[in-house]
């Protein structure tokens, strides 16, 4: 055996350490990423709130996560805060496409303003509204109304009723109020800015 074939082979040398280093930060940067941006197309997304329909539970420039899985893999329920994108003449072009209530009327409920408490009913049964922000003694709608939600809508409110323009401002326009299951955008879930905001929904 000659000297040439017991020789070791060399180390290698720092610029192909350095160039591995490299790929894998590459990587490491592509896949988060990838990881992100599939997280915000079909998990979560966040939204500003831009005005005080819903005070006192959301804030004029609190920004929200939003779950989109549900209504597609999860259920809404009766209390639920949405967003969803304006079924048609809710907002005019400047102020967007996406908006933000609660969920009053499921599909098949029958909703109806107000008892002679000043309370909403569903069903004939008054709905407790803790979040509600109305003037003391005033009831919970200004507007007197009584619809039955169809399937595949909602009817939605906003917290702070009497500025809040929502199912009840809509009856004349192309869904009668009611929010097509199709254009929910998700349910909101986390106030998470500002800092000192911060909580679940």
């Amino acid at each position: 055996m000659s000297d040439q074939a017991l020789d070791p082979a060399p180390p290698a040398g720092r610029g192909s350490a350095g160039l591995r280093w490299l790929r894998d930060v590459v990587v490491i940067v592509l896949v988060a990423l990838l990881v992100s941006w599939g997280v915000r197309t079909w998990l979560v997304r966040s939204f500003s709130i831009p005005s005080a329909s819903m005070e006192a539970t959301l804030q004029v420039g609190d920004r929200i996560l939003v779950n989109e899985l549900a209504p597609r893999l999860s259920e809404l329920h009766r209390g639920d805060v949405v967003v969803f994108r304006d079924p048609g003449g809710w907002l005019s072009p400047a102020e967007g496409d996406d908006l933000v209530k609660r969920v009053v009327g499921l599909p098949g409920d029958t909703v109806r303003c107000c008892d002679a408490d000043g309370r909403l009913t569903v069903d004939g049964e008054p709905l407790d509204e803790p979040y509600l922000q109305v003037p003391e003694g005033d009831p919970a709608s200004l507007a007197a109304f009584d619809v039955t939600v169809p399937e595949g809508a909602l009817w939605v409110m906003g917290d702070n009723r009497e500025d809040s323009a929502d199912s009840r401002s809509h009856v004349t326009g192309p869904y009668e109020g009611f929010v097509p299951l199709e254009n929910v955008v998700g349910r909101a879930t986390v106030v998470f800015w500002p800092v000192g905001r911060w909580s679940t929904l």
